[in-house]
């Protein structure tokens, strides 16, 4: 219970931060993108009022030109001009004034001597036509950019060095301190000019259109080739904590994992007490009940019954023994540095020796052992006692775990490997292992089972401690089983010139 809500709130915690990441990262690209486009709006503008601003420089300069033209060559101290009116009638003015010496073009209002009403009336009168001529004058402003604007060159509508400015000023007034690359598109989508950097795929593009007003409309393109870094360090204050989450996680996963694995090894150790217990018990109250009847005279007058009792407490000693060996393998596993002695040895000569010796044990069951010794260099170099115990333990699990009314065939045999290394194969035609148990057979206390119930006696340390040791003298085992079809066991050792 308690690793599960463990469990869940840290997957919620994760889950958590990586949504707010997420968020701050959307905030962070809205923000920008609103920066961008307000920069866009401001530059369009800006680039539409320069229009307007030449083309009412050039309307304003005609005109004054053509009114300083026809009152220099005339003469006349009378102003005369005409404005076209919106509905296309137009009226004409005339403007009293008065030439001062030396100025030339010089205007005045009437003489002081007039009388005020009519010097008002006056007044008014020049201040109606001066509106008038302003209007006139913007009507004519509008006509013009309507009219000439698709005329005159883009290139002088829209200079690059002019937009770049602009531009660079409103994104840093907006906060967006990129570098950027832009490009300007006539409205056939084509590339007008382009900047360094500047991409038409694979890079998001911020867009505006300017002059829109006019029959000539473009569209300015921008785009960011940094803006995802951008983005980042402006959010990377969350990922150290986003990261120490994730290592947090990782040690929960490891703590639990080894805490699993300190379970299965409690109740292993417990089975293995347990399954000790009856197998030290059983050969002690065989002994112990041989004993009791040699005391009984009448088992004593019977030579029979005393050799009998004789076979039984020697039988009994060496299973006992044997047990007893067994479990001072555990202590080896622990500190196998410390206790083995290594010399130089035949590996065919000790794998010979054991096959004799076991050889009995094997027809006794009605079965065969057979040995192919092949190698032709064999001089390995390990604890020549451990040795010997490796093999006995693969041949004495090859045979426990024999089927039932099969006869076992038993067969070791060793070949050259190249690398100067040595092969040893121990293959039987037992009961076979199942995959999922075949990861597990070289862990200490770990035994095949069926439910709590083992059908074999056994402590779990026999391969475990075959593994240690062959790990020790520098080789390697490894185990091909199919379940039903036998075992093969694989040693490889190095040479004597060979080994560490």
């Amino acid at each position: 219970m308690l690793t599960a809500v463990m469990a869940v709130t840290f997957v919620a915690l994760l889950y958590f931060q990586i949504m707010y990441l997420e968020n701050m990262v959307k905030m962070r690209d809205e923000q920008f993108t609103e920066g961008v486009m307000r920069s866009l709006n401001t530059t369009s503008e800006f680039l539409e009022k320069q229009e307007t601003l030449y083309f009412l420089e050039q309307d304003v300069n005609i005109i004054e030109s053509s009114l300083y033209d026809s009152y220099g060559s005339h003469g006349d101290t009378n102003l005369k001009y005409s404005v076209e009116n919106p509905d296309g009638s137009v009226t004409k003015y005339t403007l009293s004034s008065e030439v001062e010496a030396g100025r030339s073009g010089a205007f005045s209002f009437p003489s002081a001597t007039q009388n005020i009403g009519a010097r008002y009336g006056t007044m008014q009168e020049v201040i109606r036509s001066q509106y008038l001529y302003q209007k006139g004058l913007l009507n004519e402003v509008i006509l013009s950019i309507l009219k000439d604007s698709g005329i005159r060159p883009i290139m002088e509508r829209a200079d690059s060095t002019v937009i770049r400015n602009c531009l660079s000023a409103e994104l840093a007034n907006n906060g967006v301190n990129v570098p950027f690359a832009f490009a300007l598109m006539n409205p056939h989508n084509d590339i007008v000019y382009t900047t360094e950097g500047f991409r038409q795929k694979d890079i998001e593009t911020y867009s505006i259109s300017v002059f829109a007003n006019t029959d000539a409309s473009y569209t300015l393109c921008v785009q960011f080739p940094t803006k995802n870094t951008y983005i980042f360090k402006s959010v990377r204050f969350i990922i150290p904590t986003l990261a120490f989450t994730v290592i947090l996680l990782v040690i929960f996963v490891y703590t639990l994992i080894l805490a699993f694995r300190q379970k299965n090894l409690a109740e292993m150790k417990t089975d293995f007490i347990n399954n000790m217990t009856h197998e030290l018990k059983t050969p002690i109250s065989t002994i112990s009940l041989a004993g009791q009847m040699l005391s009984d005279p009448s088992i004593r007058k019977s030579q029979s019954s005393l050799s009998h009792l004789s076979e039984v407490i020697v039988e009994e000693s060496k299973r006992l023994r044997f047990q007893v060996e067994k479990v001072l393998q555990l202590s080896i596993l622990d500190k196998t540095g410390s206790t083995l002695k290594f010399t130089e040895v035949n590996a065919n000569s000790i794998i010979y020796n054991v096959v004799n010796t076991f050889k009995l044990k094997v027809e006794k069951q009605g079965g065969t052992l057979d040995a192919r010794l092949d190698a032709l260099e064999d001089e390995i170099m390990v604890d020549e006692m451990q040795f010997t115990n490796v093999i006995f333990n693969l041949l004495d699990n090859a045979l426990k775990y024999m089927k039932e009314d099969v006869e076992p065939r038993l067969e070791i045999v060793t070949s050259d490997l190249p690398g100067k290394r040595l092969e040893i194969r121990i293959a039987d035609n037992g009961i076979g292992i199942k995959r999922e148990d075949a990861k597990h057979i070289f862990e200490k206390f770990y035994r095949v089972s069926t439910g709590n119930r083992h059908d074999v006696k056994g402590f779990g340390l026999g391969l475990a401690y075959v593994k240690k040791m062959i790990t020790a003298f520098g080789g390697t085992i490894s185990v091909e089983s199919e379940f039903g079809e036998g075992s093969v066991f694989i040693i490889t050792l190095p040479l004597a010139g060979d080994a560490k």
